[in-house]
């Protein structure tokens, strides 16, 4: 038996972020279902697990987490090794400076677009606080635009534990009904993370389920 259980459903983006980073570690782990159509996050057993009723939730051994992003570094500093998490202290606070940023700044425009536009059904949809919310990504876009002018990676000049939690984004980014701005150096780094087996695997999954859902 594995002993490592992910919970969570696959078109979930926050799921998403740590099964890419289990992917790109190289770990062998069982995702179970949970959440959305497939409910159970009122069972006791998961309740147990994370009192918020959310996933994802990671089981190894003896320890449960939640919350994404600490799933995230918890599989980067176990299992990334050099790859996923610098041994230098310096290289491993702008990786960290970049995945906070994700959580405090970007994500909250472009989850919120995605509710307003997506899951948000049709005759139900307010176009002021869609084009509130698409303004919020395109400047947190642009603002990595800036940095990617620099660097290959949000991380740095390689690939890190960054790149997972914000470009979990670029599928839904780039299949919305939406005006994009032209971002050359986001465009790159999109092409980038393409190439790398884990971000199709983990992040290019359908999301048409969930159109029109607001909940389940």
């Amino acid at each position: 038996m594995n002993d490592i259980v992910l919970w969570g459903r696959a078109n979930s983006s926050n799921v998403q972020k740590t099964v890419w980073a289990l992917e790109e570690a190289g770990v062998v782990y069982d995702r179970r279902d949970a959440g959305g159509k497939f409910g159970l996050l009122d069972t006791p057993e998961l309740v147990a697990m994370n009192p918020n009723r959310l996933v994802p939730i990671l089981q190894h051994g003896e320890l449960t987490l939640w919350e994404s992003h600490a799933i995230v570094r918890y599989v980067a500093a176990q299992f990334g090794g050099e790859a996923l998490w610098p041994a230098d202290a310096g290289k491993r606070a702008i990786v960290d400076q970049w995945t906070d940023w994700t959580l405090s700044t970007f994500q909250k425009g472009w989850i919120t677009l995605f509710w307003l536009l997506v899951r948000t059904p049709v005759e139900r949809q307010d176009r002021a606080a869609i084009a509130a919310a698409l303004a919020d990504s395109v400047a947190a876009f642009r603002t990595m635009e800036a940095q990617l002018e620099r660097t290959p990676y949000l991380s740095g000049e390689r690939f890190g534990y960054a790149d997972i939690v914000a470009g979990v984004s670029l599928y839904r980014w780039t299949t919305m009904e939406i005006e994009r701005p032209d971002l050359p150096a986001v465009a790159a780094w999109h092409e980038r993370l393409r190439e790398r087996p884990a971000f199709e695997k983990s992040v290019c999954v359908s999301y048409d389920d969930l159109r029109g859902r607001l909940a389940f």
